[in-house]
């Protein structure tokens, strides 16, 4: 049986703008403040922990669902080693975005940030998990998992929409052009005083600048890209030594240290396929 300490990644190549993660015993699992670049929900299943989502911290138990924006720093971890579980379904933002727009909810085909942070609402977590376990199960058709998820997410944001979206100021000017050289370059020995000449700034000020933008460091927000850059290469199927210095690490045990830190879990358990994997794999489909 699965060691319910042992996250499980569910992915499908051909449904490429989701993923999903369950955790039955997170006791754990602890992250350190990171981001990404989809915009993520996820559903406490079991017990409680505490959530920190840019400067605010929330106190969440099972059946609340927690919501995060592209590039908002968060981190969710468990209270006193005490157990709880969790689901967290990743969404691609273009994806996402367009699934809005399309229906009337947004303008443009430009993201908006949600204002919503956590939600108490019993059907909604219901329906959330609904969804999940539809995932989750190797019997079940591209069709209806490709639905389940399109009708969810597409309830969820019209009801969402009624909220006024408060969103974060997007960093401009010297701020945004370093944080591009950081994407950039993030597989590169990027210095302080590299961004130091690129910004007039000072050190300290750079560093204390980009905090209040970002809510990372320039050094953490360097850290996460390489580690999204290492997620990226693993699910290629590269291999994590591969990884490690395509992402920038100078070793593989740095990179699986550092990873496990960003990610709550190793490279090895990120990259093992699902069930279904598997049986795709080895159906040949």
């Amino acid at each position: 049986m699965t060691d319910p300490r042992t996250p499980i990644f569910w992915r499908d190549a051909r449904m490429p703008h989701v993923e999903l993660r369950k955790v039955a015993d997170g006791r754990e699992v602890c992250y350190a403040l990171h981001t990404h670049r989809h915009w993520s929900i996820g559903a406490i299943t079991g017990g409680e922990s505490t959530f920190l989502y840019r400067t605010d911290q929330y106190h969440v138990s099972a059946g609340t669902l927690v919501l995060m924006n592209p590039e908002w720093p968060h981190a969710c971890n468990p209270i006193d080693n005490q157990p709880w579980a969790y689901l967290m379904l990743y969404v691609d933002t273009a994806w996402l975005t367009r699934l809005r727009f399309e229906a009337g909810l947004l303008p443009s085909e430009d993201w908006q940030d949600l204002d919503t942070a956590v939600i108490t609402d019993p059907r909604q977590y219901q329906d959330y998990c609904t969804m999940a376990d539809c995932l989750l199960d190797p019997g079940r058709d591209l069709l209806e998992k490709q639905s389940r998820v399109a009708e969810y997410l597409l309830d969820l944001m019209q009801s969402l929409a009624e909220a006024p979206a408060r969103g974060i100021p997007r960093p401009s000017g010297t701020l945004a052009a370093v944080a591009e050289y950081l994407d950039s370059h993030c597989t590169d020995e990027v210095s302080l005083d590299d961004l130091c000449r690129l910004s007039g700034y000072s050190p300290g000020h750079l560093v204390r600048a980009f905090r209040q933008s970002y809510g990372l460091t320039p050094h953490a927000y360097l850290i996460n890209r390489r580690i999204q850059h290492g997620q990226s290469e693993l699910k290629r199927g590269v291999s994590i030594a591969d990884a490690a210095l395509n992402a920038g690490f100078a070793d593989q045990a740095h990179f699986q240290r550092t990873f496990k830190r960003v990610v709550a879990a190793t490279p090895n358990q990120y990259r093992q396929p699902s069930v279904q994997q598997q049986e795709h794999a080895t159906s040949g489909k």
